[in-house]
């Protein structure tokens, strides 16, 4: 195994950049506009806080595919109570091994 360099940022975790998104990170990976999350993946007790703590760095005009194990129903009446016509819901694919939805956040 080889050592890769490290290159150091002059910038540090935690400097503010008045100009940057504040939800955006400064790794310099440019955001897609449309974000995939298997739910499949996450632990069932912490799923739907996962989902929704993704959900929030969602910009405007933007989407989150969202792949469940089930018909996500509870997550979705869940969703309206809390943040009533902030996304546009579309499924793209309906079972039975997977539930794929396109959550996109109203401009």
């Amino acid at each position: 195994m080889t050592a890769e360099p490290i290159i150091l940022s002059s910038s540090r975790p935690g400097d503010l950049d008045e100009t940057a998104d504040p939800s955006a990170c400064a790794c310099g990976h440019e955001d897609a506009e449309t974000i995939v999350l298997d739910a499949r993946t996450i632990p069932h007790a912490i799923r739907h806080a996962a989902i929704f703590g993704a959900l929030e760095v969602i910009r405007p005009g933007f989407a989150l595919d969202l792949i469940a194990p089930h018909d996500p129903l509870p997550l979705l009446a869940q969703l309206e109570r809390t943040h009533p016509g902030a996304f546009t819901v579309s499924y793209l694919e309906r079972g039975p091994e997977a539930w794929t939805i396109r959550l996109t956040r109203a401009q």
